[in-house]
């Protein structure tokens, strides 16, 4: 990554995205994972997700500024270096994803179309690794102590995912076919 690619991505605060919203000069792209954004979204953003990248899927506006949003702004950063990689000159970011938006008290999209989104990634993760660490712990006791590793091996996971705001099991459970559906 170079300095100067560095220098091009802008982060915006939430009460700036709103701004440019409502004079129609941005064109905003939620980089999180269809089931994310089929349960909350921002008003007028267009899907397309880090997991699935596709740069034909970002609307071409010569005059609009190009904003990337997540949930915290890591993914929205890598994002963004993809499309400095394909040629873009200028692109921005939300600063602390939909998080910061809503806390500013702007309103999202929520599911209201009568067919249930997924859990969210995060439930999703948390169901997914309570239920292996409880298993480990019972197997362990009722059966071998051996069990007990894969309790280990998951809490060593959730501090890796804390430490360095990546989840593995998150990026596994996001490539499930529940999770990849667009239309809700």
């Amino acid at each position: 990554m170079s300095t100067s690619r560095l220098n091009q991505l802008h982060t915006l605060n939430a009460q700036t995205l709103k701004q440019s919203l409502d004079q129609q000069s941005t064109t905003l792209i939620d980089v999180r994972e269809p089931g994310e954004f089929a349960t909350e979204h921002i008003p007028g953003a267009t899907l397309v997700a880090l997991s699935q990248f596709d740069l034909r899927k970002i609307p071409q506006t010569n005059d609009a500024k190009l904003v990337l949003y997540c949930r915290s702004g890591r993914r929205s950063a890598i994002a963004a270096q993809k499309l400095f990689d394909a040629g873009f000159e200028s692109v921005a970011h939300l600063a602390c994803g939909i998080g910061a938006w809503k806390e500013a008290g702007y309103a999202t999209v929520t599911n209201r179309s009568g067919r249930s989104a997924p859990i969210s990634p995060m439930r999703q993760v948390q169901i997914v690794a309570g239920s292996l660490m409880l298993t480990g712990t019972l197997l362990g006791a009722l059966v071998s102590p051996w069990f007990l590793l894969l309790s280990g091996a998951v809490g060593a996971g959730l501090i890796f995912a804390g430490v360095t705001d990546t989840c593995m099991l998150g990026l596994l459970l996001a490539k499930l076919p529940y999770n990849q559906r667009s239309q809700y």
